[in-house]
C-alpha cells in the first residue's frame, strides 16, 4: 500500500465532523470551552495536513475558513438566533463535513 492510498483512506471530512461535534460536546460536557476547542483545533490542523497533501493550499485556506466558518455561525445561530445548541451545531457540521467531503475525499476530487 502506497502512502497516497493511506492518506486516501483517511477523510478529511470525518475530522471535520469530530471537530466540530466532539468539540463542542467535550466543552459542554466538562464546562471547560478551552478543552473543547483544543479538539477543534486538534481536529483542524489534522484535517489540514490532509489538505495541503491532497490539495494543495489554496484549497487548504478555502476548507479552514469554511471550518472556521462554521464555528462561528453554529455560535451565531445558537445565541444570536435562539435555535437549539445542539441543533446548530449538527446544522454547521453536516454542512461543513459534506463540503470537505466533495472538495477533498471524494472519487471524483481530483489529487494535486
Amino acid at each position: 500500500m502506497t502512502s497516497s492510498t493511506l492518506t486516501r483512506t483517511r477523510p478529511s471530512s470525518l475530522l471535520v465532523a469530530v471537530g466540530l461535534a466532539a468539540g463542542f460536546g467535550v466543552a459542554q460536557g466538562t464546562g471547560i470551552r478551552a478543552l473543547g476547542g483544543a479538539v477543534l483545533v486538534a481536529c483542524g490542523a489534522g484535517a489540514a495536513a490532509l489538505w495541503i497533501r491532497r490539495r494543495g493550499w489554496a484549497v487548504a485556506v478555502g476548507l479552514g475558513l469554511l471550518y472556521l466558518a462554521a464555528f462561528v455561525l453554529a455560535h451565531v445561530l445558537a445565541l444570536g438566533l435562539g435555535v437549539p445548541a445542539w441543533l446548530s451545531v449538527a446544522l454547521v457540521t453536516i454542512v461543513a463535513a459534506g463540503v470537505t467531503f466533495a472538495v477533498a475525499d471524494g472519487p471524483w476530487a481530483q489529487a494535486r
